[in-house]
């Protein structure tokens, strides 16, 4: 495994500000590194603050995550927008991005053929997997039963809309007693 960038490895509030000045995108990297020198002089005279190279590496990391977040957020908008939230759509999309998402870093676990891997680790890492798909089956378990229980409930409400719609519908133009009877056994209205 690689070793911790140079950014990563800075005190919190140094690694903050230089990911608020990434986020933003304001300065190019030689003016951030002019302003990381001015702003933090201790660890510009260390010689702690990361190189130019370092800060364009891990601001390209930065922009992948949040090019993710970005897409995320706009494909929940649009679940929401397109889906009623009576089933919870939204929680059952973003668990099938997580499982998806789950699935993949499997997969890429098993191809990795590093002979210098340590054994323990992969088996933590392996251990962890199966206690995060364990706890998003049970969320899926439960999401289902929650749409399950929406969808009998509004059937329901529709039986009891109908079934008032029938009570006060006038015997007449042909409307008997028997064929409210008959209406109420097809749509199976008590």
């Amino acid at each position: 495994m690689g070793r911790k960038s140079s950014v990563a490895r800075l005190p919190q509030d140094v690694k903050a500000y230089i990911e608020a000045m990434l986020a933003t995108g304001a300065q190019t990297l030689d003016e951030m590194i002019a302003d990381l020198q001015a702003r933090f002089p201790a660890q510009a005279h260390d010689g702690a603050l990361p190189s130019r190279s370092a800060l364009h590496r891990y601001g390209s990391k930065l922009d992948r995550r949040l090019s993710a977040i970005r897409a995320s957020t706009e494909a929940a908008k649009l679940i929401q927008a397109q889906a009623g939230d009576d089933k919870d759509a939204r929680s059952e999309a973003l668990t099938a991005l997580v499982q998806t998402e789950l699935f993949e870093a499997i997969l890429c676990l098993q191809e990795a053929d590093d002979p210098d891997a340590d054994p323990a680790e992969r088996v933590a890492q392996l251990s962890a997997a199966a206690k995060n798909i364990a706890t998003l089956t049970r969320s899926s378990v439960n999401l289902k039963k929650y749409q399950a229980e929406a969808e009998e409930a509004a059937r329901l409400k529709l039986l009891e809309e109908q079934r008032k719609a029938l009570e006060s519908m006038p015997n007449r133009g042909g409307v008997t007693d028997e064929t409210k009877a008959a209406i109420r056994a097809a749509l199976g209205i008590a």
